[in-house]
C-alpha cells in the first residue's frame, strides 16, 4: 500500500468471529491482537479500536449456545458481555502498561451534529492522553443498531469521524474473493459487480457480514480513506499489515482527499430525514457547476424534516445522487416548489454530492 508514506492514525476493526471460540470470548486472541497494537503504538501511531464481541462475550455467562432472537434477551446479552469485553481488553492492556477507555455509540450520536463533534473530542482527547480509545455500538439501548446495525459501518463512520489513515477491518476471511474463489488483492471501485460477490453472513454470534464490510468500503474510499479486509487470526497480521507493508487481505483505494469533514457527515453521518426530487437542470446546476439548490428545480418532495435537517436529493429518475442540509422545513418547501420565485433550499457549502 504505497499511497501512505506514514501512517499516524488507524482504526482497527475486531469482528466477533476473532474475539469468540466455541461461543465464549477468545482471551488468548483478544491477548494477541492488544499486543500487536501497543508495538505500533511503540511506533508513534495512533490507534482507535472498534471491537464486537459484546453478545458473544455474553453468551456463555448465560448459558446460551446461539445468539438470541429476541430483543430484550439479547440487550441483555449485549449488557452482560460489554463488561466482561471491556475488562478482558483493560486487563490486557495492563499487561503492556497501557490503558483504554470505552466508547458506546448509536446512530443519534452520528445523526445530530452537536454529539457527533463531542463524540469526536471525546476521541481526540483520549489520544492526546496515550490512551485507546475502544467503542461499540451501545448495543442494550440501540434497539434500531441491533436488528439492522453492524460495526462495518460503524467503523468506517468513526475513521472518517477522525480522519484516519487506515482502516483494517479484521475477521476470519483472508478478504474479497471472485465468483471462481480467487481472492482479490486489491479493488479501485466498489462497482455494482464487485457487490455482487457479496454474501450475508451465517454465523450464529455474527452480523453483518461481507455486504455490510463492502458498504464500508464503498464509503470510506469515497471520503478518501484505504481500507482493507483481512483475517484476523494470521499471526501478526496488523504488524505485517501497517509496519512491514505486506499485501495482505483485500486493499480498497481511496478515489478522493479526506479534508472535507462537514461534507463527509452530511455524505454518510447523518441520516436524511426526507427526499427532494429534482429537475435536469438543477441537476446539472448542483454536479458541474458547483451551484447551491434553488426552489425552482424542485418538483416533489417527501417525508418529514425541518430546517437544517440532512436530507436526500434525487435526479428525476429517483437516483439519490446527493445529500443536504435544508433551509426550511417539508411543510413550507411543499408550497415554493417549482415555482418562478427562486429561494435557496440547500447552499452548496452544505451539500455533498454522493
Amino acid at each position: 500500500m504505497q499511497y501512505v508514506k506514514n501512517y499516524k492514525r488507524i482504526v482497527v476493526k475486531i469482528g466477533s468471529s476473532i474475539l469468540s471460540k466455541e461461543n465464549k470470548l477468545d482471551g488468548s486472541s483478544l491477548k494477541s491482537l492488544v499486543s500487536q497494537v501497543c508495538l505500533l503504538l511503540d511506533k508513534g501511531i495512533e490507534v482507535i479500536i472498534v471491537s464486537s464481541g459484546a453478545v458473544s462475550s455474553g453468551l456463555n455467562w448465560m448459558n446460551l449456545k446461539s445468539r438470541p432472537n429476541k430483543i430484550d434477551y439479547l440487550q441483555a446479552c449485549a449488557s452482560v458481555g460489554q463488561a466482561i469485553l471491556m475488562q478482558s481488553y483493560i486487563n490486557a492492556f495492563l499487561c503492556e502498561n497501557r490503558h483504554c477507555g470505552q466508547l458506546l455509540l448509536t446512530w443519534d450520536d452520528f445523526n445530530d451534529r452537536g454529539r457527533y463533534l463531542n463524540a469526536k473530542n471525546t476521541i481526540l482527547a483520549l489520544l492526546r492522553y496515550k490512551t485507546i480509545p475502544i467503542i461499540n455500538e451501545n448495543d442494550t439501548v440501540s434497539t434500531q443498531e441491533l436488528k439492522f446495525g453492524d460495526n462495518d459501518n460503524l467503523s468506517s463512520l468513526v475513521a472518517m469521524m477522525v480522519k484516519a489513515d487506515l482502516l483494517i477491518n479484521l475477521s476470519d476471511v483472508d478478504g474479497l474473493f471472485d465468483r471462481s474463489g480467487t481472492k482479490l488483492s486489491m479493488v479501485s471501485t466498489v462497482t455494482p459487480q464487485i457487490k455482487k460477490l457479496a454474501c450475508p453472513t451465517k454465523k450464529s454470534i455474527c452480523r453483518g457480514g461481507m455486504i455490510t464490510k463492502l458498504e464500508a468500503a464503498e464509503k470510506l474510499t469515497k471520503s478518501g480513506i484505504p481500507y482493507i479486509i483481512a483475517n484476523g487470526r494470521v499471526v501478526d497480521i496488523l504488524i505485517q499489515i501497517v509496519l512491514e507493508r505486506k499485501m495482505l487481505g483485500t486493499s480498497f483505494l481511496p478515489i478522493v482527499d479526506k479534508s472535507r469533514s462537514k461534507k463527509i457527515w452530511i455524505a454518510y453521518s447523518a441520516k436524511p430525514k426526507g427526499k427532494i426530487f429534482i429537475d435536469s437542470g438543477a441537476h446539472d446546476a448542483l454536479v458541474k457547476r458547483n451551484k447551491s439548490l434553488l426552489s425552482v428545480g424542485i418538483f416533489k418532495v417527501e417525508g418529514k424534516f425541518d430546517k437544517g435537517d440532512i436530507v436526500s436529493i434525487l435526479d428525476k429518475e429517483g437516483c439519490e445522487f446527493a445529500r443536504g442540509a435544508v433551509t426550511c422545513s417539508a411543510q413550507d418547501l411543499e408550497s415554493i416548489k417549482g415555482k418562478k420565485q427562486k429561494r435557496e433550499i440547500v447552499h452548496r457549502n452544505n451539500l455533498a454530492i454522493i
